[in-house]
């Protein structure tokens, strides 16, 4: 959990005397490939902090997956309407390759942040995090072509495109296989 610590450090001051109150919250699994974490309909009880390995999150729609997002080491995976609500997931969370991850029980975290205010601050910085992040994804589909969509992954989030398959990456993009290869193929000529 040292990886965590230190990640929690990058967000927020944090005393051994939290860091002992937050242990009762936190618990270490290993996720194979193609397990999930969260299975659309299920509520979502949990933070996952990933320490190796990644995951991504999608739903189907009439037989096609559709990814909304990938999450890599140093990441907080989640759904965090189903989180923050209770509401039942509307999508699915799965594991993409061996994945490492310190997973947060909700309750357990709420119960640590009654007791102390940096672990509350901890919690609002991760959500603050995570909704930065789906944000940034939502603005870049609003306002960028696929391909523009695709150089702004090259320039900021180059470890999806090393680590993800053309294919996910493609659904991600909300294009198909062949356009995504069409882009690639012709900014490689340029």
């Amino acid at each position: 959990m040292e990886k965590l610590l230190k990640y929690i450090h990058s967000l927020t001051e944090f005393s051994n005397k939290s860091w002992a109150l937050l242990q009762p919250a936190l618990s270490k699994k290993q996720f194979n490939k193609n397990e999930y974490l969260l299975e659309e309909g299920a509520l979502c009880q949990s933070l996952f902090y990933i320490e190796t390995g990644y995951c991504k999150s999608y739903y189907q729609l009439d037989g096609s997956i559709k990814n909304t997002g990938f999450f890599f080491e140093n990441d907080i995976a989640t759904n965090i309407n189903s989180f923050g609500s209770g509401e039942k997931s509307k999508f699915n969370i799965i594991a993409c390759e061996l994945l490492e991850v310190v997973i947060f029980d909700k309750q357990k975290l709420f119960e640590a942040a009654r007791q102390s205010l940096q672990i509350e601050a901890l919690g609002r910085n991760c959500i603050r995090l995570f909704a930065s992040k789906q944000e940034e994804f939502s603005t870049i589909f609003k306002l960028y072509t696929a391909q523009e969509r695709l150089a702004y992954l090259e320039a900021h989030h180059p470890e999806m495109l090393q680590r993800v398959s053309l294919t996910q990456l493609a659904s991600f993009l909300g294009v198909a296989r062949e356009t995504l290869s069409r882009i690639r193929k012709r900014r490689t000529l340029k």
